[in-house]
């Protein structure tokens, strides 16, 4: 009786280099490794941390105050809370501090990331290859804190001849079932592997993997740079107060949209986050429509300038004129969504004073208008444009009556809703020192 052999589990070994000397400026780091360890192999993979890349590139500054370095490294705070920053440094990484470390470094100086971590396990890579005439790959690593994870772990900032992901889409699995989202951080769980034998405070900054030769790919393979999540496909970009201001920031009259369908549900998360809006005598003041049919939006649109037409007629405006003017509406028809927010005055306070009574409307109204407001930041934040246009709060009975709304809400003008066609073109800032005055 024969019975198959079973083929050996997959294993792999991990070790650190012991016996490197403290990296100082100008070090080749290649050279240094080499020479504690001449029995490295094809396939082996080096896992270098970033610290003894930046002594070796001379990326050693002196810095009585970290948070100017810290100033100096970042290109966007992601997140702060204190004295902590989470942020985007100058090699697209987002991170604690930028990176900078007063770590394993003299007093009174920081260490700054290497300015090219790719290249840096290139430098390396090749370095190895002219000295032992081996092909390793190369990662070079940093110590990340996680979103939602507590502790800390090492993760791949540069690498050489590794392949950084592994995409699995497509592949089934034991099951049968097709993958379809999995691409594995390939050099990510390396680095991390590596960390169990380098350690924080040990001493040992180099550590090789063994066992793993399909990881290790060609000079073609992309750099750990592949593993940074695009802009666009981040979903968690900025923490919660960074973007409520970044959502102000985009939010900017768009009067161009696509043919794209806007998600009904969007406009929904929106409208609650208008009605949080803060509004007089613990009232509820706003109320928006939806138009989302196209023969609405036409009917609406229909009637509203068939009254401005006749308005700016019996204004003695030339036919030319009105045709000019008519002509500013068409953001509203180009756009594929409209919301018409309205005011009511349920709850409100009446005085028999004509003073204090028109005050009284006018707290409805800012009410109204702050709702607006965080309509329109909160479809910023949904990555939809939008444009607030005053028109229908020129010809009300005309919206109330072709709406079917009842009398006493007020239209406070219509918000065309879409995807913007182009990117926003810059403007100027508005320095908030022009518009305070301190008493």
């Amino acid at each position: 009786m024969t019975t198959d052999a079973v083929p050996p589990a997959p294993s792999y070994r991990v070790w650190g280099l012991a016996g490197l000397p403290e990296v100082a400026p100008g070090d080749d780091l290649a050279k240094l490794i080499a020479s504690v360890s001449p029995g490295l192999e094809d396939g082996d993979v080096l896992l270098v941390t970033s610290k003894i890349v930046s002594k070796a590139e001379g990326r050693i500054v002196a810095a009585d105050d970290r948070e100017e370095a810290i100033d100096a490294e970042t290109v966007r705070v992601v997140a702060r809370r204190g004295t902590l920053r989470i942020v985007e440094n100058r090699q697209g990484l987002v991170m604690a501090a930028a990176g900078v470390d007063a770590s394993n470094t003299p007093a009174g100086t920081v260490l700054l990331l290497p300015e090219d971590p790719d290249g840096s396990a290139r430098r390396i890579r090749d370095g190895v290859r002219e000295a032992l005439g081996v092909d390793v790959g190369v990662v070079v690593t940093d110590t990340f804190g996680r979103p939602w994870r507590a502790g800390l772990t090492d993760v791949a900032i540069g690498a050489a001849g590794v392949r950084v992901l592994d995409d699995l889409r497509g592949v089934t699995d034991s099951h049968g079932n097709e993958l379809n989202v999995t691409v594995v951080a390939t050099a990510d769980e390396l680095a991390a592997a590596g960390d169990l034998v380098k350690g924080k405070a040990t001493g040992v900054p180099v550590a090789v993997v063994r066992g793993l030769p399909h990881v290790v790919g060609g000079d073609e393979e992309p750099g750990a740079r592949a593993l940074v999540r695009s802009a666009a496909d981040d979903m968690f970009r900025l923490g919660t107060s960074e973007a409520v201001r970044e959502a102000v920031t985009l939010r900017r009259t768009v009067r161009e949209f696509t043919d794209d369908p806007v998600d009904p549900g969007a406009v929904r998360r929106a409208v609650a986050a208008a009605v949080t809006a803060p509004a007089p005598h613990h009232t509820t003041p706003w109320r928006f429509v939806l138009l989302e049919s196209p023969a609405s939006r036409l009917r609406l649109l229909d009637a509203m300038r068939d009254a401005w037409i006749a308005d700016l007629r019996r204004d003695g405006k030339s036919e030319e004129s009105v045709a000019k003017r008519v002509r500013r509406g068409d953001v509203l028809r180009n756009a594929p969504y409209l919301a018409v927010p309205c005011l009511v005055m349920d709850g409100s306070h009446h005085y028999g004073d004509p003073r204090r009574d028109a005050a009284e409307r006018e707290m409805f109204v800012v009410a109204t208008g702050a709702g607006v407001q965080n309509f329109l930041v909160a479809l910023a934040g949904e990555r939809l444009g939008s444009a607030w246009v005053s028109s229908t709060m020129f010809c009300r009975d005309v919206v109330r009556d072709v709406l079917g709304l009842p009398e006493n809400w007020d239209p406070m003008g219509a918000v065309a809703i879409g995807r913007p066609a182009r990117e926003p073109v810059e403007r100027p800032g508005r320095p908030a020192s022009d518009f305070v005055v301190v008493r």
